[in-house]
């Protein structure tokens, strides 16, 4: 699993989704060989289209995609993998994710088995879970006939993971970090600007510098922006110092979180 990917949650509306190919293209052009997407974001079909366009071989590339919370039970979990698939035109994915836990109180261990199904049956070729808590993860672990083997949460600088960091270590498992850039609202912190003047690097760069550094973390940002895109990926050339992380890392605020779906949050570590 690369230590860098791109993310393909929708940038704008749902007009924006046609030519969203154009965007993951050029992310593979840029170097990108590690690309997220899920049935919720409607960009399945594009992400498919661009990885078949871009003379890229299939095996170089992993890719992610999640099964939505509305489609938990069995059947319907099964039948959304399927459907992924086919949005996608492809045999298989490389990593499956459970998307949210169930707020309908589907039972862990249902969707646990139509999860590890899909890797017995050769539809994906790793399986996790996103937006779980600490507890949930490790039930999931638990209950799953095949081994979970990554967590996908929201991870930035202005929300502190420490718990879910020192979980994930503990079980070995890579943790994949979305909103890396806190949506944007890390582009314009004081703290960030001044040490990527010094380093001479983005703002961008500098955060997502931060997360490399640290084990089992792998961030997925994204953007439509193809110059963006290049400098977010061009983040291998330099390294913070321990004063710098420790700067970044007190950034956190109480109120740092941004994906918090009513209905459908845990109770946050």
């Amino acid at each position: 699993m690369p230590r860098l990917g791109f993310g393909t949650g929708r940038i704008g509306d749902d007009s924006d989704i046609d030519g969203y190919g154009e965007v993951v293209a050029s992310a593979l052009k840029i170097g990108y060989r590690h690309i997220d997407t899920a049935w919720k974001y409607f960009t399945e079909k594009a992400v498919g289209d661009a990885i078949r366009a871009s003379g890229v071989p299939r095996a170089e590339i992993f890719l992610t995609t999640k099964v939505s919370h509305e489609y938990l039970r069995g059947d319907d979990f099964a039948r959304k993998v399927d459907e992924s698939l086919a949005n996608l035109k492809l045999d298989y994915v490389d990593l499956l994710l459970v998307h949210w836990p169930s707020p309908d109180q589907v039972p862990l261990a249902e969707t646990m088995t139509a999860l590890a199904q899909a890797k017995r049956q050769g539809k994906t070729r790793h399986i996790g879970v996103a937006n779980f808590n600490i507890a949930m993860l490790e039930e999931a672990i638990r209950l799953c006939p095949e081994p979970i083997e990554n967590l996908q949460v929201e991870y930035h600088p202005y929300l502190d993971q420490t718990k879910v960091l020192a979980a994930v270590r503990r079980l070995n498992l890579p943790m994949t970090a979305y909103c890396p850039l806190g949506r944007g609202k890390l582009l314009s912190d004081p703290v960030v600007a001044e040490i990527a003047r010094a380093k001479g690097k983005t703002i961008a760069q500098v955060v997502l510098r931060w997360h490399l550094q640290q084990p089992n973390v792998i961030p997925i940002p994204r953007s439509s922006n193809p110059t963006r895109q290049a400098e977010n990926f061009n983040v291998f050339d330099f390294t913070l110092s321990d004063d710098e992380m420790k700067r970044l890392h007190a950034l956190a605020r109480p109120d740092g979180r941004i994906a918090k779906p009513a209905g459908r949050s845990p109770d946050w570590d």
